[in-house]
């Protein structure tokens, strides 16, 4: 309610504005959401081919390699404060003519309400409250999202109200980030290399070991190796599944080895990526990696990867949204992310049909002659 009064207090200052308002040709996407949220606004980038951003300080690292994107301001930056929170309304009010809010919370809705954008476009989620109306009174349009809609169809119908998911592709960095230096074992011939994320920002849709070494057993007459990928505080949930397994050969652990700026490029190396629904599995979608999604407790109607997939899960616990994210549930994580003995023939027919698994059984044959 807060950010309610705060519009109000501005309304004055922004009618004055508004008569001295010329034409800018900019575009604001507001998106403040964490990494794979912010892979799934890429395409609504593209589309509008230059955009300033309001992002949060998580995704500078993806979003400084992004050249769809011109000027980017932190969201944790402009509400520390009252007096930071006017100054950027004030900042921001004449600067555009086109905003896309994505990610409608109140601290968002007051800065796109603060702008006097001829063009402005909000998402209107599940998740709004009776107070917001007075954000929205200030839009010119609406896109209705719920549960069961796909969010990268609705982020691009705010552009354009034609658009699906298929007319402009994601992306991670733009055009894709190369380091000058990655592991050499990223470049591993003669196996099929296939990344995981063994946790997630959100814990609740962190894998457990019991899966992971389910995966990593029935996969066993494959010519598999696992890279696990992570920030450097995910080291405990390695840690985990060490103590409870000992040393697994064709683990390797590259966790806090890979800075996020380089995880693309590195993911790219990956002839597929197994992880829940977690930011990584979002960039190897973008790179054009086969993915398997762990969907646990996520609805994957709303939000999955859009490239070559397989999904595992069992729809009957799906109860976390994009809007409405759960933090605790009732089942233990063992049974949120069973994988079935049908799910793991799946995976491995899925691994198979690889082209790496293709080409090496047919240098394994040739060998063989």
């Amino acid at each position: 309610m807060s950010y309610v009064f705060l519009l109000i207090l501005l309304f004055p200052v922004k009618l004055i504005r508004k008569l001295f308002r010329k034409d800018t040709g900019r575009n604001l996407v507001i998106q403040t959401a964490k990494i794979g949220d912010f892979i799934n606004a890429t395409p609504l980038l593209a589309y509008l081919q230059k955009s300033d951003v309001l992002i949060s300080r998580s995704v500078n690292a993806l979003a400084q390699h992004d050249d769809s994107i011109e000027e980017i301001f932190f969201v944790e930056q402009q509400k520390r404060n009252l007096w930071r929170k006017l100054c950027f309304a004030c900042r921001i009010m004449n600067r555009y003519d086109n905003v896309y809010l994505l990610q409608p919370n109140s601290v968002n809705l007051f800065f796109a309400s603060a702008c006097n954008a001829k063009n402005k476009q909000f998402l209107s989620t599940y998740t709004r409250r009776w107070y917001h109306g007075i954000f929205y009174a200030t839009a010119d349009g609406t896109v209705e999202h719920g549960k069961k809609t796909l969010s990268v169809t609705n982020y691009l119908k705010l552009a354009d109200r034609a658009l699906t998911w298929q007319d402009s592709p994601k992306h991670a960095t733009k055009p894709l980030f190369k380091p000058a230096v990655y592991p050499q074992i990223l470049d591993k011939p003669g196996v099929i290399r296939i990344g995981i994320s063994i946790s997630a920002g959100n814990k609740a849709k962190t894998v457990p070991p019991v899966i992971w070494k389910r995966i990593v057993d029935h996969l066993a007459d494959l010519p598999c190796e696992f890279y696990v990928f992570g920030a450097p505080n995910e080291q405990p949930w390695m840690d985990d599944i060490i103590r409870a397994y000992g040393e697994i050969p064709n683990l390797i652990n590259l966790i806090g080895k890979i800075s996020l700026e380089e995880l693309p490029w590195a993911i790219s190396k990956m002839d597929c990526y197994i992880a829940s629904d977690s930011g990584n599995i979002y960039i190897a979608d973008a790179v054009g990696v086969p993915v398997v999604l762990l969907f646990g407790p996520c609805c994957h109607y709303e939000q999955r990867p859009l490239g070559k997939v397989l999904l595992i899960g069992n729809d009957a616990h799906i109860c976390s949204y994009v809007f409405e994210t759960r933090y605790y549930f009732s089942q233990d994580r063992e049974e949120l992310f069973a994988v079935t003995d049908e799910s793991l023939r799946e995976l491995k027919d899925f691994i198979r049909e690889l082209p790496k698994a293709n080409t090496i059984t047919s240098l394994t044959d040739a060998q063989g002659n």
